[in-house]
Order: structure tokens, then C-alpha cells, then sequence
């Protein structure tokens, strides 16, 4: 989980006239590379404090139009270097068959439920033939704006995607520069073992996310099945389940599971005691200076990603609240 970061300044009004030119030449020449090409100009993302890399889910701009060019404006503007990256977005830029049918509710009549099935067909046909070319792209395209993907978030991962899908999504990992791949924890073995083994043999790790389920055993079959089966913690969901997870388990926990966690996700809620809601940084009880101090004095190389779940207050937006949960963490770590 290496970032790299980068600074580019103007030293002199020849120069800054120079970068106005090629930045007005950028804004009328059509294609994604021209697009591309007006981050080189800016000035480069840094969310790495004392060796902890704070990061985002691009879950977090959901409210948002987000294009896979809008969620790289979003993650900037943010002033984040580094994400998890959910898979609609890529998916649709690297051509994924788009449904031709508007399924609305929970349950589907029979003829939506068949038209589901096709196009869920039309999928998996798709993955398990597309070419890694536009994946390239997006990770040339991210990491050139500053931006490094650690990890992938694809709908491919369940119990009732193929291997042939599965396979594509750990391909489609590192050819965007990921380590590992995150899902839902499956409440069936069977298919942590399945998805172990696929993770071993294609050496990209399987990142499980829990939500109020967590509990610190909650992982052990998964974590045993494979080395390449791992947590994705989310440290809010673990809090907001009470019971017995509180600050100090929690603290102790990604201490002694510190090798096993490929990635966190960090959010403030409340206590179930308390409600359990999601709340804007710093007023709910999830430990997050606690859990960053952490991070930054062991040393464990694990990023910590932002996921904003908190109502956005009236005004503002997600790029702004994301810029606020970012500036708590960097205070939190004292830079």
C-alpha cells in the first residue's frame, strides 16, 4: 500500500502564463485525455499524515452526479490522495451493458424478475470477456491527479455472481492498482472459502465488511479459511452495535488483528445505547483520535477511509463535508 504525492508550483509569471495557455488548450480539446490532463496543472493531493493514509469510499458522493471524471473532481477538491473505489462508475466507463428495464421496489413482478435475471446474465457475460485497457486508463488517470486506489468495491463478489466474475473483479483490482477487493461479510462459509481461494490464487486480498454484526470473533471462520481473506473494518458500524464492542475492544482489537486488516473505514456514530445514528465528526461515539493515534504510533500500514453517512447539513454538499471529516483526522493526528 504504497501512495505516492507530488507538488507542482509556479515559479514565474512566464510560467504561469504557460500552464493559463495549456489549461485553456485542455478545456477545448474533446476526450478523456484532455480532460485527464487538466490535474497535472493543479496542484496534487497529499492525505497522508505521519505515515497514516486517510482515504475515502467513493460511496461517500453518492448524492452527487459521479461519472468516473466527476468522482476524480470530487476525491481532489476533497483534497484526498488515496480511495476505495465502489464499481459502478468504472464499470460504466469500461462499457457495462446498461439495463433496459426500471425495476423499482422490493418485490419484482415475474416479468421484472425475468428481465432482471437477463440482464444479470448480460453482466457476467460482459466480465468475463472485457479487456483491462479502460481499467488502465482510470488508474493512469487517478494516479496522475494524485490519486491511488487501494482498494475495489465491485457488485461481483456474492454468492450469486460466477467464478468467471469473481475472477474479473480481482483482475479488474490490479489493473487499477488495488491489493484487495472488499464485500459484505457472507453469513455462508462456503463462500468466504470460495472467495479465499480465488483471492489466493490470484494474490489480491478479500476485504470483509461487517455492519452492526461486527463483534470480534465475527471474522474468524473467513480469517481462517485463507490468507488472503481479510477485515475490512468499519470502526462506526462496530461501535453502533454495543452489546460488548465498546472504544477500548475496538482499540484492542485492530491491535491484535492489525496484519489481518487490509482496510478500515472510519464514520462517528452513537453507541446503540445512544441510538446508534451516524453523526457529523467529533459528536458521536466512535473513538476516530483514538483509532489514528493508533495508527500513527504503531506504524500499521492501514488505511483509514472516510465514509460520510451523516445527513448533509442544508447549504452544503459532500465534497465539503468530506473536506471537514478530513481536516478532524489531520487535527486528530496533530499535523
Amino acid at each position: 500500500m504504497k501512495h505516492i504525492h507530488n507538488k507542482i508550483k509556479n515559479k514565474s509569471r512566464r510560467a504561469f502564463l504557460i500552464k493559463g495557455s495549456l489549461a485553456s488548450l485542455g478545456l477545448v480539446i474533446s476526450g478523456t485525455n484532455a480532460w485527464s490532463k487538466t490535474f497535472f496543472l493543479a496542484e496534487k493531493p497529499n492525505s497522508k499524515f505521519f505515515g497514516v493514509q486517510i482515504g475515502v469510499i467513493t460511496y461517500s458522493f453518492r448524492s452527487m452526479p459521479a461519472n468516473a471524471q466527476q468522482l476524480l473532481d470530487y476525491i481532489t477538491k476533497s483534497g484526498l490522495s488515496a480511495i476505495e473505489l465502489m464499481g459502478d462508475a468504472v464499470e460504466a466507463f469500461a462499457g457495462k451493458p446498461i439495463m433496459d428495464h426500471d425495476v423499482h421496489g422490493q418485490s419484482p413482478t415475474k416479468e421484472q424478475k425475468m428481465h432482471l435475471d437477463a440482464y444479470a446474465k448480460k453482466v457476467a457475460d460482459w466480465r468475463s470477456g472485457v479487456p483491462m485497457d479502460k481499467f488502465r486508463e482510470i488508474k493512469k488517470m487517478y494516479n496522475k491527479a494524485g490519486v491511488d486506489i487501494y482498494a475495489f468495491k465491485p457488485d461481483a463478489l456474492g454468492s450469486n455472481n460466477t467464478d468467471a466474475e469473481i475472477v474479473y473483479a480481482l483482475n479488474v483490482a490490479k489493473a487499477l492498482g488495488a491489493n484487495c477487493v472488499t464485500t459484505e461479510l457472507p453469513a455462508d462459509p462456503a463462500q468466504s472459502k470460495r472467495l479465499g481461494e480465488l483471492g489466493a490464487k490470484h494474490q489480491v486480498y478479500i476485504g470483509y465488511h461487517a455492519h452492526t454484526q461486527a463483534t470480534d470473533k465475527a471474522w474468524d471462520t473467513a480469517l481462517s479459511q485463507s490468507a488472503y481473506n481479510s477485515i475490512n473494518l468499519d470502526c462506526g458500524h462496530y461501535i453502533a452495535a454495543g452489546g460488548n464492542n465498546t472504544k477500548q475492544t475496538l482499540l484492542a482489537f485492530i491491535e491484535k488483528k492489525h496484519d489481518r486488516i487490509t482496510s478500515m473505514h472510519i464514520k462517528d456514530r452513537k453507541t446503540k445505547e445512544n441510538g446508534g445514528v451516524n453523526m457529523p465528526w467529533g459528536s458521536g461515539d466512535t473513538p476516530i483520535k483514538e483509532i489514528l493515534t493508533l495508527l500513527k504510533e504503531k506504524k500499521y500500514s492501514i488505511p483509514a477511509t472516510i465514509e460520510l453517512e451523516y445527513d448533509i447539513p442544508s447549504g452544503s454538499d459532500a465534497v465539503k463535508e468530506t473536506k471537514k471529516c478530513l481536516l478532524y483526522a489531520k487535527k486528530a493526528l496533530g499535523a
